[in-house]
């Protein structure tokens, strides 16, 4: 297992695109991300533990 994922494969790991992992990094939303000179990369842990909060009851944003 490799301790950091990039953005392509964090994408993958999350069934989303690259491009929302890195609207969502300028926005300040998404899963923690760590900095090695200008690559984001992404640990497992942290990538489990956003997803897992992510759990939802309803779709109504007004219960969340």
């Amino acid at each position: 297992m490799k301790p950091y994922l990039s953005t392509n494969e964090a994408a993958t790991f999350l069934g989303l695109s690259p491009q929302t992992l890195q609207r969502w990094r300028l926005e300040g939303k998404g899963p923690m991300f760590h900095k090695f000179g200008r690559r984001a990369m992404y640990a497992e842990a942290d990538l489990q533990g956003w997803a897992s909060k992510q759990a939802r009851t309803s779709t109504n944003s007004l219960t969340d």
